[in-house]
């Protein structure tokens, strides 16, 4: 990547962050504002870590591929997530709640369902700080070392997973809350990763065999 196409992608970066941060306090509105140990506040927490290794594996993939495609997708990625990234924080931070959670991650899954249909959503106690999908930091190392068509097998097998995690979370704060825009931002999510992840796999079964 030209040093031009960094600063262009930065900017381009900052500007959505930080409208996407006004937006969040914008919409906030004047309804009572959820608490910060119930599911809307911990999702917003935890989905902005979700996001951030996302954009990093999106942005490091850019760098390693001259394929158009990859990179064009990756972009999207990096640019969608850290622009709903700026909401998640704006909102929080219009709510007057803590950015940081005082429970561990994931914590608020383990919330009933609003409707009452379970006790619980157990998620995977295995996976890397309890978030679903997330990578490991020897698997982005090797994503860090890698090039060409082997750094982009490494970015969509461990995209495909990512996103799916994203997809979990999504579906268990829609079971546990009726903040509005909560509600909006997890439903535009699971929307959006549902759509990408069948592009790539797509993309995944096209490369050429693993030498």
């Amino acid at each position: 990547m030209t040093r031009g196409r960094v600063v262009a992608f930065v900017l381009v970066a900052v500007f959505l962050v930080v409208g996407a941060f006004v937006l969040g306090r914008v919409t906030a509105g004047v309804a009572p504002s959820p608490t910060t140990d119930s599911a809307a506040a911990g999702f917003l927490r935890d989905m902005q870590v979700h996001h951030a290794q996302a954009v990093e594996m999106a942005l490091l993939v850019r760098d390693r591929t001259d394929d158009e495609t990859v990179r064009t997708i990756a972009y999207d990625i990096a640019v969608t997530q850290a622009s709903q990234s700026g909401a998640m924080y704006g909102l929080l931070d219009a709510w007057s709640l803590p950015q940081l959670a005082s429970q561990p991650a994931m914590a608020w899954t383990e919330l009933p369902a609003r409707d009452g249909s379970d006790s619980g959503h157990q998620m995977d106690p295995d996976a890397p700080d309890g978030m679903p999908g997330l990578a490991t930091a020897a698997q982005l190392d090797a994503l860090r070392a890698a090039t060409g068509d082997d750094a982009v097998r490494l970015f969509l097998e461990l995209m495909i997973p990512h996103h799916e995690g994203g997809l979990e979370m999504a579906d268990a704060v829609l079971a546990r809350t009726d903040v509005p825009q909560v509600v909006s931002l997890a439903t535009g999510i699971r929307r959006a990763q549902q759509a990408e992840i069948v592009v790539l796999q797509d993309l995944l079964a096209a490369l050429p065999p693993a030498a």
